[in-house]
């Protein structure tokens, strides 16, 4: 609390000011709630997040996600709802379709999935049939869940075979890859990570997939945001389907997308979406999306985008000057990942050291790990958020330096890391973006 007293006095009590005005009302109905929303904005404030999945959203995003939509349900999609009364839903999903065909430069694209696990689920559901061979990323080699993992649905209904990374570059292991298609003969390859830090060459695995006839999927959740800034190769042209989420890089609500060129495989997928996994889709985060499209549309946006990945290599940098080992020594993209096995602590363990100098970050599994994905060798640093914040290229290394101290000799450096975080969100405090 002592950090808003301070921006209080600096005349920057302005924090979420406009929320707090329209929580009036929730404080009269829920005061619980209200307390526990306020709590939430103190604690961004004073907090570092480098959470690669987590940003800021805009005050406007914000707005259309809470505005009066949320009191409709539109089964079905533009021109074809089962409800009465929707024409100004369906003007509200033309613009989200409209923004995100000019950012992407595709032809169809659905933006009623609720998150991009929802996303990449009506993919398989559209394009496999149960007990279907899938190559997938695996887990430790920075895949996601829904790309095959038996503790999720899709390694539960299809037989999901995971491809990895070369051993000695950390990278993908693309002979590898061709080596399995070959000898597999998948229905599909999925394409893209969670916690992959470096650029994957679409094409050369699009070869691939056409060499065995299969569909690529490519899960661009976390470099949407890139992608639409020219500051990573496109999948279009190299794909059959994209799946995307609009929370991470674009820097929207919690959402998901697909997006494709082929009218056959879209009908698919609006079938599979609706009726076949969801309902009627959530109007105001629709709307929500529209708004942050029109934001990734400006020259301001690529900036932004230019400004993540300066920060996340001078940061990778300085984690690496100071001896900290990154899987592939190094990052292209927002995020890089850290394997703290040199210095025998788990990813669990530093995640809740983090947090308790401000520092918010999340465990994650490394290449060959040997700990439950619930412990982990490894954490992941990402920067779209505190980028959002203002923070610079010159910040990254006291973050560094924090990481190292709390490596280094946590009890002894903790209240010197509290004074560097608390000096660096005083300096950046969240405004009304």
């Amino acid at each position: 609390m002592d950090i808003i007293l301070s921006l209080f006095f600096l005349g920057l009590n302005g924090m979420y000011d406009k929320e707090i005005k329209m929580l009036e009302k929730l404080k009269e109905s829920d005061e619980e709630i209200f307390n526990l929303v306020k709590k939430e904005m103190e604690k961004e404030q004073e907090s570092i997040n480098l959470i690669a999945s987590e940003n800021i959203a805009s005050f406007g995003v914000r707005s259309a996600v809470g505005s009066i939509f949320v009191n409709r349900y539109a089964e079905g999609c533009v021109g074809n709802r089962f409800f009465g009364g929707c024409e100004n839903i369906d003007r509200v999903e033309e613009l989200a379709i409209k923004r995100a065909k000019k950012l992407f430069k595709c032809s169809y694209v659905n933006v009623q999935a609720y998150s991009g696990s929802c996303a990449n689920l009506a993919v398989y559901f559209a394009l496999l049939k149960p007990g279907d061979s899938v190559l997938g990323l695996s887990l430790n080699a920075g895949g996601h869940i829904t790309h095959g993992s038996p503790y999720n649905i899709s390694g539960e209904l299809y037989n999901f075979i995971p491809y990895g990374l070369d051993e000695k570059t950390e990278l993908i292991d693309y002979f590898e890859l061709r080596r399995l298609a070959k000898e597999k003969k998948p229905k599909m390859i999925v394409a893209g990570a969670s916690a992959y830090p470096r650029i994957i060459d679409f094409e050369k695995i699009y070869k691939i997939a056409r060499e065995v006839g299969a569909y690529l999927m490519v899960d661009i959740a976390h470099i949407a945001g890139l992608i639409c800034a020219g500051l990573y190769p496109s999948p279009f042209g190299f794909c059959d389907v994209v799946t995307a989420t609009t929370n991470k890089t674009l820097r929207g609500p919690r959402s998901g997308l697909i997006l494709c060129d082929d009218y056959e495989i879209a009908k698919k997928i609006d079938k599979a979406l609706f009726p076949g996994l969801q309902g009627g889709p959530f109007i105001g985060t629709i709307a929500g999306v529209a708004v942050c499209f029109k934001e990734a549309l400006t020259k301001e946006f690529r900036e932004y985008q230019e400004n993540i990945i300066k920060n996340s290599k001078r940061l990778a940098k300085e984690l690496m000057d100071r001896g900290i080992k990154l899987i592939s020594n190094g990052t292209d993209i927002h995020f890089s990942l850290i394997d703290l096995r040199k210095f025998k602590i788990t990813g669990q363990e530093m995640q809740k050291r983090l947090e308790s100098i401000n520092i918010i970050v999340n465990k994650n599994t490394v290449l060959n790990d040997e700990e439950r994905p619930s412990i982990t060798s490894g954490i992941r640093v990402g920067t779209p958020l505190i980028t959002t914040r203002g923070f610079k290229e010159n910040d990254m290394e006291e973050i560094a330096k924090c990481i190292y101290m709390v490596l280094e000799d946590f009890e002894g450096n903790r209240e010197r890391c509290l004074e560097i975080v608390k000096n660096l969100v005083l300096k950046y405090p969240i405004l009304n973006f």
